[in-house]
């Protein structure tokens, strides 16, 4: 029974000398609290803008360029790799704990500060793990850094890059954590996504910065361009194929704005929508309360989950196409059933790997649909229709087996949910204060609502994908933004009245 926690208790005295952040020994003013926000979010976006000395950005391929906004980093930046390396470590660390694999009990302070000392050694595995093969498959080093260190000291210089970068982030996921409001990783999805919808919606830069302003070469933002058509185009000109290219044209058309506010408003309504189970004190007589069962029990993690799941089908597939060494694999490698890729292009175009890739836009599966011979993409309206099929179907069914597996594994099940409200002395009325009864009730609700909630932000990340979003911030990218900003709003909330109040910091778990 002890054989795991033991080993892994092993790893902590070298996972303890790791550089950290200082936990706060008492309350932290909400003021101070939201300075340090406010300066992790300033690092955050000073990171994204510097550049990896030494990388050819013209020769380097980004694996994950549609990925991009929900990985928080920026391409060819310090942040290249985001909190690919960050979520991916505390995905298997939660899984194996909810798993029972590791035997860590969380409510355990001892066992919660080894969870935290080997996630970050785990962290730093996950950060080599995947900065090693990018640099030595897809990020080519510059030929002037090529002639001062060679080939390999090019290369590690990169590494040495990705891997400061991808740590400094870690840390400062730690200093929002301990030091400031909410989660550091939220907080920088929720950032990155913003500022992809900020500069789509409002860029007056010209799409082709290089050359001047025309009616061919219009501002990249949907608000500046179609401002830039009503006071340049005329009328017939706007008949003739203005009104067109604003509402489907690429980049950033009309459509994909207006998909981007409903889905912001739909996510806002139904994260508020919930069934609250009446509870009473079993001891002290009239004090009551209630469980509130969310519509998006499940939150967001089975689309990240999925979305996570899709990005390694895609790289795999492009490996297996491009790379020197797997593509000579028999019967695999560069096998186009698999999936073939254009040059310069991280997308499939073509094979079981386009199958499986997010429609980016309407005129990527609707108007080839309804106008081949001017959208065409080189796939028959068959193959478009079944390709929409193909993606909505496994959003929503991975989504619910995801969001199933997520609920088990932690602690949201009935009878995780059950003994927590037990143990809290909490009880339903009219019923025996039993939790196998209240498990009973429970599982009228939970296992229904889990599979709605999978079903739901899968067929909506999915269904904004389809439409566009503004920024090509992608549809997971959306639906994790509303949420992230919701729960932060609420985070605030309760930081303010605990400032007011402060006997409420210690039921909020605040304490002095």
């Amino acid at each position: 029974m002890e054989e795991t926690p033991s080993l892994l208790y092993k790893l902590k005295p070298l996972s303890d000398r790791l550089p950290s952040v200082k936990r706060p020994e008492g309350h932290v003013h909400f003021r101070t609290k939201m300075m340090w926000v406010i300066v992790v979010l300033v690092v955050y976006f000073v990171m994204t803008n510097v550049y990896l000395y030494g990388l050819d950005q013209s020769e380097s391929l980004d694996l994950f360029a549609q990925y991009r906004t929900i990985m928080a980093g920026a391409s060819g930046s310090l942040l290249q790799l985001g909190i690919g390396p960050i979520v991916t470590a505390s995905i298997i660390m939660q899984l194996f704990v909810g798993a029972k694999i590791i035997k860590l009990d969380l409510g355990k302070r001892e066992d919660k500060a080894c969870y935290q000392s080997v996630l970050k050694l785990l962290v730093i595995v996950m950060i080599l793990f995947e900065a090693i093969p990018q640099v030595f498959g897809y990020l080519v080093p510059s030929s002037a850094a090529t002639d001062l260190l060679g080939g390999a000291g090019a290369k590690l210089l990169l590494i040495l890059q990705l891997f400061a970068g991808s740590y400094i982030i870690f840390m400062m996921d730690e200093v929002v954590s301990k030091w400031g409001i909410g989660s550091g990783i939220s907080l920088f999805i929720a950032a990155g996504v913003a500022q992809a919808l900020f500069t789509g919606a409002l860029n007056w830069n010209p799409i082709d910065i290089n050359s001047a302003m025309s009616l061919e070469n219009p501002p990249g933002g949907t608000i500046p361009r179609a401002l830039y058509y009503v006071f340049t185009m005329s009328p017939e000109q706007m008949a003739q194929g203005g009104y067109e290219s604003l509402f489907l044209g690429s980049p950033n058309p009309i459509i994909a704005l207006v998909g981007t506010l409903v889905i912001f408003a739909f996510v806002a309504y139904l994260e508020s929508t919930r069934i609250e189970l009446p509870l009473s004190h079993g001891n002290a007589r009239g004090a009551r309360g209630r469980y509130p069962i969310k519509l998006m029990y499940a939150s967001n993690i089975p689309v990240i989950l999925m979305s996570a799941l899709l990005a390694i089908v895609s790289m795999t597939a492009l490996l297996l196409y491009s790379n020197d060494f797997l593509s000579s694999i028999p019967l695999i490698g560069g096998n186009s059933s698999i999936g073939y890729f254009e040059d310069g292009s991280t997308t499939a175009a073509g094979g079981i790997a386009w199958y499986l890739s997010a429609p980016q836009g309407l005129t990527t599966w609707l108007m080839p649909i309804l106008d081949p011979t001017n959208y065409g993409n080189g796939h028959s309206v068959v193959q478009n229709l079944a390709h929409v099929a193909v993606y909505f179907s496994v959003m929503v069914m991975g989504s619910i087996l995801f969001a199933k597996f997520w609920v088990e594994t932690t602690n949201l099940g009935p009878e995780a949910v059950a003994n927590q409200i037990q143990r809290s002395g909490m009880q339903m009325p009219g019923f025996r204060r039993d939790p196998r009864v209240l498990k009973r009730v429970l599982e009228r609700y939970i296992p229904t609502i889990t599979i709605l909630s999978g079903a739901l932000v899968g067929a909506l990340a999915a269904f904004a994908d389809m439409i566009g979003t503004t920024g090509n911030a992608s549809g997971t990218g959306v639906l994790l933004t509303v949420g992230i900003l919701i729960h932060l709003y609420e985070a605030i909330g309760r930081e303010q009245m605990m400032e007011m109040n402060p006997v409420m910091r210690g039921f909020f778990g605040g304490g002095e």
